[in-house]
């Protein structure tokens, strides 16, 4: 443990210890403070938490926070005071969401609001899986996607990168306070400490590639988004239209036009989500509906096995085959929930994992001499007892019919939900699936092996 003493809110000393909690053997930094009756889980890439209180309007704006909940404050992995992401795969938002859920647990809260104050597509992910465990969402200047970087070359998310991580980056995040001096001492080495130059390369290579916006309408927590109506990084119309498809969110328009809300005239913020935090625990969860990953497989050409093998071998094999699909999906937290056919329906609190456990079952299928086709979609769906229902698992069992032998076949929204986790995808083409409007586009997945 290490203590960290700063600026306090009326420009007193304050003590704060920083912890570490602990999960899949990586160490992620994180601090308690405030007493106020709720849990409130914070997260920013802006500032690693060391330097949490060693900038004055930072440090009173997180006193206001600790006044009306008890705030948790982490760096996720990679960044700041926690383990390096050393895993090229690792770097995804369901990962993101791990170390969320494991400084949680390390802290004793059993559901928690969070506020993502960065574009909102962590927060999005979390509350949307795991509902069980967000209690509601507060965000700032909502961006579910960065279609504008996709056209990027490398050498131009690089210099962009390199911008971030410099004082020219403060220039153009919050203009109107970019000369406050101390600030810009404080803000270049908050980003030289958060992120390195590779490291925050990597990061907008991933901003690049992920999508958010399908899983909108899956958050069903009650949520707040803010944005400042002069900021000129986020466009605030974009931002409104985003928050319009979560069910019953609140949009607050903000004086200024910093980016970031812990500079410029905090008082508005904070005004608006004391209220929030102090009414939203009256407001009812639904905890029937959660966001996952669907997984059908299917064992190719199983009547002609049958035929060749007779019914007593048959079965022989398929429990041998359902004994070994069974290891892997637990291996890869995942449920088995039917057995459809010569094949599996499962479901994961991931996309990545849920299509490394396809690749894991294909190969496990392929040492009993037999083929199978998966196909993954992930929506939400809705919980039935052990069983589950919704326009998701329907349309994962059109995707996998679709698939060729042996191969992985997913729906865009897994491409852009995996980002960041070395898995690549070959495009199918845009398919109709039956029943279901529209056409949609399908992807093959190749994953690499990770240590």
């Amino acid at each position: 443990m290490r203590r960290l003493v700063g600026w306090g809110k009326t420009g007193g000393v304050r003590d704060v210890e920083v912890r570490y909690a602990e999960h899949g053997g990586k160490c992620l930094a994180y601090e308690v403070f405030g007493e106020g009756p709720t849990d409130l889980l914070v997260h920013q890439v802006c500032y690693p938490i060391d330097l949490t209180w060693d900038l004055p309007q930072l440090s009173e704006f997180m006193g206001g926070l600790g006044e009306c909940a008890r705030v948790i404050a982490f760096d996720s992995r990679g960044e700041g005071a926690s383990d390096p992401i050393d895993d090229p795969g690792a770097a995804t938002l369901e990962a993101w969401c791990d170390d969320a859920l494991a400084v949680l647990d390390a802290a004793g809260a059993d559901r928690a609001t969070v506020f993502d104050m960065t574009t909102g597509v962590g927060g999005i992910v979390l509350a949307a899986t795991y509902p069980d465990r967000v209690r509601s969402l507060i965000l700032s200047h909502l961006w579910t996607s960065n279609p504008e970087l996709r056209t990027m070359s490398p050498s131009e998310l690089r210099q962009i990168s390199r911008t971030f991580s410099s004082v020219e980056g403060l220039e153009v995040m919050n203009p109107r306070v970019a000369h406050d001096p101390v600030l810009r001492q404080w803000w270049g080495r908050a980003h030289r400490l958060l992120l390195s130059p590779e490291a925050a390369f990597d990061y907008y290579q991933w901003g690049a590639r992920m999508d958010v916006e399908p899983l909108l309408s899956s958050v069903r927590v009650p949520t707040l988004v803010l944005h400042r109506r002069d900021n000129r990084v986020f466009d605030i119309e974009i931002s409104r239209l985003a928050a319009a498809k979560i069910r019953d969110a609140r949009f607050v328009e903000l004086p200024g036009s910093e980016t970031d809300l812990f500079l410029g005239d905090t008082r508005a913020v904070l005004a608006a989500v004391r209220p929030f935090l102090e009414a939203e625990s009256s407001l009812a969860v639904d905890d029937v509906r959660q966001l996952a990953t669907v997984l059908f497989t299917d064992i190719v050409a199983s009547t002609e096995h049958l035929a060749a093998m007779g019914d007593a071998a048959w079965r022989r094999m398929l429990d041998k085959h359902d004994g070994a699909v069974d290891r892997v999906v637990a291996a890869h937290r995942g449920r088995v929930i039917d057995r459809a056919g010569d094949g599996i329906l499962a479901t994961f609190d991931g996309p990545a994992r849920a299509v490394r456990c396809a690749e894991a079952i294909r190969d496990v299928a392929a040492e009993l001499g037999l083929i199978v086709r998966s196909g993954l979609h992930t929506a939400e769906i809705e919980l039935r007892g052990d069983r589950i229902a919704g326009i998701a698992v329907h349309i994962a069992s059109r995707v996998s019919a679709l698939a060729n032998p042996g191969e992985i076949l997913t729906s865009r929204t897994v491409v852009d939900l995996t980002a960041g986790s070395g898995i690549t995808f070959d495009s199918r083409g845009d398919h109709q699936l039956k029943g279901v409007p529209g056409n949609w586009a399908l992807y093959a997945a190749h994953t690499t092996t990770l240590v």
